[in-house]
């Protein structure tokens, strides 16, 4: 049996450029991916403070047969106490087209953090399905 025994390669001085030794420095990439989540984190913390919870949550609660121009739509919307919220409605056919759209303000009584109502939506044509697309503070 024979034994081949290798050498490491010798290459001419400044032919093939700076050679490496050991490892790379990986301190600085690291230390820039932790600061970039840190970042990260923060803004998403703030923007969660800002926008991602909202005191005026709606809820449908359901509408009355409609009509060829008109659908009452039942909704209950969250709201600080006694406070008002401005609402967008939708009526949409049995297609999933939107055929009327409304913008109401509701009002709750004194004390009070909730608001049942209904509100009617005119249509363009018969609608099938009412909708809360949102809610938000009014004013």
């Amino acid at each position: 049996m024979s034994e081949t025994h290798t050498t490491n390669p010798v290459f001419p001085p400044g032919r093939y450029g700076r050679r490496r030794a050991g490892r790379r420095q990986l301190v600085l990439p690291i230390f820039v991916l932790i600061l970039v989540v840190a970042a990260s984190l923060l803004v998403s913390v703030k923007l969660y403070q800002r926008y991602g919870q909202t005191d005026y949550e709606a809820q449908i609660v359901g509408w009355q047969e409609p009509t060829a121009t008109t659908m009452v739509v039942k909704f209950r919307v969250r709201v600080p106490a006694g406070g008002a919220a401005k609402c967008v409605l939708r009526a949409r056919d049995y297609q999933g087209n939107q055929v009327g759209l409304e913008t109401v303000v509701v009002r709750a009584a004194a004390g009070r953090s909730e608001i049942e109502t209904e509100t009617p939506v005119t249509t363009s044509e018969k609608a099938s399905v009412g909708d809360v697309l949102r809610c938000q503070p009014a004013g």
